[in-house]
């Protein structure tokens, strides 16, 4: 997860932040992603159940989910098999619905 850490404002990784005991990357408290060691994947909230399916339809060996996140907008992404340029559009979309308003704000005016 280290690698994997935000060129955003505000986001941690590495040895800092959990959930569930597994490392995450979260902005101010709030999850972005988080490792689930059990199937070595990322935990992406923010995914529409039709995108989700999509994906999963689409790239069964990167994507999945489990009985327990059924009914919930979230995907699964093997890290062996995801792209960090396929990440990076899941993170910032999550980014986006977590970080406070100001942060975007700032974020979309450094990239004008």
């Amino acid at each position: 997860m280290g690698r994997c850490r935000l060129a955003r404002p505000e986001a941690g990784g590495g040895r800092g932040p959990t959930s569930y005991g597994t490392p995450a990357l979260k902005v101010r408290g709030k999850l972005l992603t988080r490792l689930r060691p059990e199937d070595d994947s990322l935990v992406l909230p923010d995914v529409p159940l039709d995108e989700r399916d999509m994906l999963i339809d689409a790239d069964p060996g990167t994507f999945h989910t489990t009985p327990h996140y059924d009914g919930y907008p979230i995907v699964l992404a093997r890290l062996d098999a995801l792209e960090p340029a396929r990440l990076m559009p899941f993170l910032e979309r999550r980014w986006r619905g977590v970080a406070p308003r100001r942060l975007v704000i700032d974020l979309d005016a450094s990239r004008d």
